[in-house]
C-alpha cells in the first residue's frame, strides 16, 4: 500500500488524500448542521397554515397562535391619531430694524446731494426703497438655505408669504422724503428701531395685524414734525413682515410620530379568530392571511427567519472551532466534525422526546431530557472548550424545543437549566479514566438539576404548585441519570467508530498485549523498559501541571517505537557488543537516530493509532540538537584538514517542536530518563542538578515556543521529576549525608 505524503500546517500533519482533511467536505458538514437546526427547529417556529376559503364556513375553531396585530384597528387608530395632530408653526426672527436704519441711512446721504433735484430723489427712493426691501428678504433666505438653518421647504412658504403681505408705500410718501434735512432723520432712526423691534418681538402671522399698529406707535413716539412722522410711520410698515410660518415638514413629522406613538392594538394567544361554522368574510380572510394562517401562500419571511437562525448557529459553530486554537486552521478533521453532528443530533432528538411528551399544563416534562449527553460526549471526546461552546448552543436550542409558551420565541427556564447541567457534566467528566466516572458525574448532574430546578421556581414566584415542583424536580434527578447511561452505553459507538482518543481508549492502548508494545518489547527490550520509566515519570510531571497524565503515560509507551527498525543502533539496546556508529561517518549516525521519530509516526499510522498518540512520536525531541555527532564530525573534519560543509542546522532533529504541555513533557522526561540511566551511582544533588540543565538548555534552545508551558509550570515539572526519579531509583542514588555516617550507624538506615 502506497503511503500518502503529509503535509505540515501550525505544528498538525494533514494527509493531502482523502475526505478527513477534504475542505469541500468540511463545509458540507456544517451545512448539514445547519439543516438539523432548521428542521428541528422548523415545528416550534414555523406557524400552523389552514386550507379557508373567502365566503366559506371555516370546518373549524381557529384561535391566535400568538399574540396577533390587528392591522386594520392600529390604521384607524393612527389615522385618528394624526388628524388630532395640530398644524406646526416656526418662528423665523429677521432684523428688520437694521433695514429700517439702513433705508434712513441711505435717505441721508441721497437727501444731502446737492447736485440731485427732488424729483431725480422721488424718483430714485420710488425704485430703490422697495428693492432695498426685497432684496433684504432675498439675502436672507439665500444666507439661511445656504447655512442649512431651515428647511428649503419653510424659507419657500416664508419667501411666497412675504411676497403675497408686501406692502406698498405711497405715492406722496416718497415725494416727502427729499424734503427730510439731516437733523430729521438722526431723529427718526431710535424711533423707527424701536417701533420695529417692539412689532417684530410678537409672533405675528399677518403681517396687516402688525402695520395697523404702527400709527399708534408713531402717535406716542418722540416725533413731532409731521413729515418725520409719516415717513416713519410708512418705512416701518415697509419693514414689517410675518414671523410665524407654516412648517409643513415638521408637521408631516409630527403626523408620522403621532403614527408610530400609537399603541398597537391586539388579538390576545388564545383568543378565537374564526368560530366553527363561522363565515369567512372579506376582513377575518385578510386577517388569516396578513399572520400567515392561510396555505393558500406561502410566507416565506417566517421561512427566512429560521433559515437565518440556523445559519447563524452552524456559522458560529464554524468560526469558534477555526480560531479557538489562536489561528484560522481547524484543529479537527472531517471524522471528528461528523462526529460532532451526530452528538448534535442525538442530542436534538433527546430533546425532541421530551417535547413529545409536554402539554401546556405539564411543561415541567421538559427536564426529562438528558439534555447534558451533548455537553459530556464533547467533552470528552472532543475538547472541554468546544464542549462550553456547544453547551450554550444546546442551551439555545432547547429553549426553544421545550417552549410551551407559543407568544415567545424562547423559554428562559429551559435555556438556563440546560446551561447549567451542561457546565456540570463538563466538569465532572472531562477527565474521565473510568466508567464509574460518567455514573458519578450523571450523580452530579441530577443533584445541580435539582437545585436549578428549585432556583428557578422560587425566582419564578412560585410558577407552579408544590406537586408540580416536585415533579419537575424528579424529572431533572431522572435526567442526569438517563444521560450517564446513554453516555457509557455510547461512548463505545464513537471510539470505534471514529477512533476517538478518550481516557477509556487510553487504558485500552496501554495494554501490554497490544501489536506494538509486544513488538517494542521483544525486539527492543531495553527500548521498552526505557518507554515504561518515561512514562512513569511524564505521567507525574504532566498531572503536577494539569495537563493529562494519563496522555503522556500511554503516549511515552508509543513514543520511541520508531527504534525498532533500527534498534541496534540506540545504546539502550546495545548489549554486549560493539557500538556501530562507532564504525560509520557521524552525518549517517545523525540521519538514523532523527529517523526513529518519523519511523514511528508512520508505524503508529499504520496500526491507526489515535493522532496525538502520532503527534508525541513526532514532537518529543522537537529540533534539539545532536552535540555528540556534531562535534565528532567537527573532529574528522579536523583530523583531514577539512573546512566542515555543514552547520549545526544539520545535526538537528526535523521537528516540529512540542505543539502541547503532553510532547513537551514527555521529551524532558525522556532526556532524563536517559541521562539518569547513564550515572552510575547518582546522587541527589547530580539528578537535580541533571534536571534543571536538561530543562534550561531546552528552553534555551526554543523547544517550547509553540506550547504554552510557563516557567512555573516548568519549575513544578522539575521538582516533580526529581522526586519521582528518586523514588524510582531509590536503591541507586546515594545521598550525601549518609555517605559520611559512622559505620556503627550504616546498620540502622533501610533504603
Amino acid at each position: 500500500m502506497a503511503s500518502k505524503q503529509p503535509f505540515k500546517l501550525s505544528g498538525l500533519v494533514y494527509s493531502n488524500n482523502g475526505w478527513k482533511y477534504s475542505a469541500l467536505t468540511r463545509y458540507a458538514l456544517f451545512l448539514l448542521l445547519g439543516l438539523v437546526f432548521y428542521f428541528s427547529l422548523a415545528p416550534d417556529l414555523l406557524p400552523k397554515r389552514y386550507d379557508i376559503k373567502e365566503d366559506t364556513h371555516s370546518a373549524k375553531e381557529i384561535t391566535a397562535p400568538k399574540q396577533i396585530l390587528d392591522s386594520k384597528a392600529k390604521l384607524k387608530a393612527q389615522e385618528k391619531a394624526a388628524e388630532n395632530v395640530k398644524e406646526r408653526y416656526a418662528i423665523i426672527p429677521m432684523r428688520s430694524d437694521n433695514l429700517v436704519t439702513s433705508l434712513l441711512d441711505r435717505i441721508d446721504r441721497l437727501n444731502q446731494d446737492d447736485l440731485i433735484s427732488e424729483t431725480d430723489k422721488t424718483a430714485i427712493y420710488r425704485e430703490e426703497i422697495p428693492q432695498r426691501a426685497n432684496d433684504f428678504i432675498l439675502n436672507f433666505v439665500t444666507s439661511n438655505r445656504n447655512n442649512g438653518t431651515y428647511s428649503d421647504t419653510l424659507l419657500d412658504e416664508m419667501q411666497s408669504i412675504i411676497k403675497e403681505q408686501a406692502y406698498v408705500i405711497p405715492e406722496e410718501t416718497f415725494i416727502k422724503i427729499p424734503r427730510l434735512t439731516s437733523q430729521d432723520i438722526i431723529e427718526m432712526k431710535p424711533v423707527a428701531r424701536d417701533i420695529v423691534t417692539k412689532l417684530m418681538n410678537d409672533q405675528i402671522q399677518d403681517a396687516q395685524t402688525a402695520r395697523a399698529k404702527v400709527a399708534e406707535q408713531v402717535s406716542i413716539s418722540s416725533l413731532t414734525q409731521r413729515t418725520a412722522r409719516e415717513v416713519v410711520q410708512e418705512l416701518v410698515r415697509l419693514v414689517l413682515t410675518s414671523n410665524k410660518f407654516y412648517d409643513e415638514e415638521t408637521t408631516k413629522e409630527a403626523k408620522v410620530q403621532a403614527r408610530e406613538d400609537t399603541p398597537d392594538v391586539f388579538i390576545e394567544q388564545g383568543d378565537v379568530l374564526v368560530a366553527k361554522g363561522q363565515l369567512i368574510t372579506a376582513d377575518l380572510y385578510t386577517l388569516l392571511d396578513e399572520n400567515g394562517l392561510l396555505n393558500n401562500e406561502v410566507d416565506y419571511w417566517p421561512q427566512l427567519g429560521l433559515l437565518m437562525l440556523a445559519a447563524l448557529l452552524s456559522a458560529g459553530l464554524l468560526m469558534f472551532i477555526r480560531y479557538s486554537g489562536g489561528t484560522s486552521t481547524f484543529k479537527y478533521n472531517n471524522s471528528q466534525l461528523l462526529m460532532l453532528v451526530l452528538v448534535f443530533g442525538i442530542t436534538i432528538i433527546s430533546m425532541r422526546l421530551a417535547a413529545f411528551l409536554q402539554t401546556d399544563v405539564r411543561s415541567y416534562i421538559g427536564f426529562l431530557a438528558p439534555v447534558a449527553i451533548g455537553a459530556m460526549l464533547i467533552a470528552m471526546l472532543l475538547d472541554m472548550t468546544l464542549a462550553y461552546f456547544c453547551s450554550i448552543l444546546f442551551s439555545i436550542l432547547s429553549s426553544i424545543i421545550l417552549n410551551v409558551h407559543q407568544n415567545t420565541v424562547f423559554d428562559f427556564n429551559f435555556g438556563f437549566f440546560v446551561l447549567i447541567v451542561s457546565y456540570v457534566a463538563i466538569f465532572a467528566t472531562h477527565r474521565a479514566g473510568q466508567r464509574s466516572t460518567l455514573l458519578k458525574g450523571g450523580i452530579m448532574v441530577s443533584l445541580f438539576g435539582c437545585g436549578t430546578v428549585f432556583m428557578l421556581t422560587l425566582l419564578g414566584g412560585g410558577v407552579w404548585n408544590q406537586v408540580d415542583t416536585l415533579y419537575a424536580i424528579g424529572f431533572a434527578f431522572a435526567s442526569g441519570l438517563l444521560t450517564a447511561v446513554l453516555v457509557i452505553g455510547l461512548m463505545p459507538f464513537f471510539e470505534a467508530t471514529f477512533g476517538i482518543l478518550s481516557a477509556l481508549k487510553l487504558v485500552e492502548l496501554s495494554n501490554p498485549n497490544h501489536p506494538l508494545l509486544r513488538k517494542l518489547l521483544m525486539e527492543t527490550p531495553g527500548t521498552y523498559h526505557h518507554s515504561v520509566m518515561v512514562g512513569n515519570l511524564s505521567e507525574a510531571a504532566a498531572e503536577a501541571i494539569g495537563a493529562d497524565g494519563l496522555l503522556c503515560r500511554v503516549g511515552s509507551y508509543y513514543h520511541d517505537i520508531g527504534k525498532t527498525k533500527r534498534p541496534f543502533y540506540f545504546i539502550e539496546n546495545q548489549n554486549n557488543m560493539e557500538n556501530p556508529h562507532d564504525s560509520i561517518e557521524p552525518m549517517l549516525s545523525k540521519s538514523i537516530i532523527v529517523s526513529h521519530a518519523r519511523d514511528g509516526v508512520e508505524m503508529l499510522r499504520e496500526y491507526k493509532l489515535p493522532k496525538p498518540i502520532r503527534d508525541i512520536a513526532e514532537q518529543h525531541h522537537g529540533t534539539t540538537f545532536l552535540h555528540y555527532f556534531y562535534h565528532k564530525a567537527l573532529k574528522l573534519a579536523e583530523e583531514k584538514g577539512n573546512e566542515p560543509d555543514f552547520t549545526e542546522d544539520d545535526f538537528r532533529y526535523p521537528g516540529p517542536k512540542a505543539q502541547s504541555k503532553e510532547s513537551a513533557v514527555i521529551g524532558i522526561a525522556d532526556s532524563v530518563e536517559a541521562a539518569v540511566r547513564s550515572l552510575r551511582k547518582p546522587t541527589v544533588v547530580q539528578v537535580e542538578t541533571m534536571i534543571e540543565k536538561i530543562i534550561k538548555s531546552r528552553l534555551d534552545d526554543h523547544q517550547f515556543d509553540e506550547c504554552d508551558l510557563t516557567i512555573k509550570e516548568l519549575d513544578i515539572i522539575a521538582r516533580t521529576l526529581k522526586e519521582t526519579v528518586m523514588g524510582i531509583f531509590h536503591s541507586r542514588i546515594e545521598y550525601p549525608e549518609d555517605i559520611r555516617k559512622p559505620k556503627k550507624e550504616e546498620g540502622a538506615v533501610t533504603t
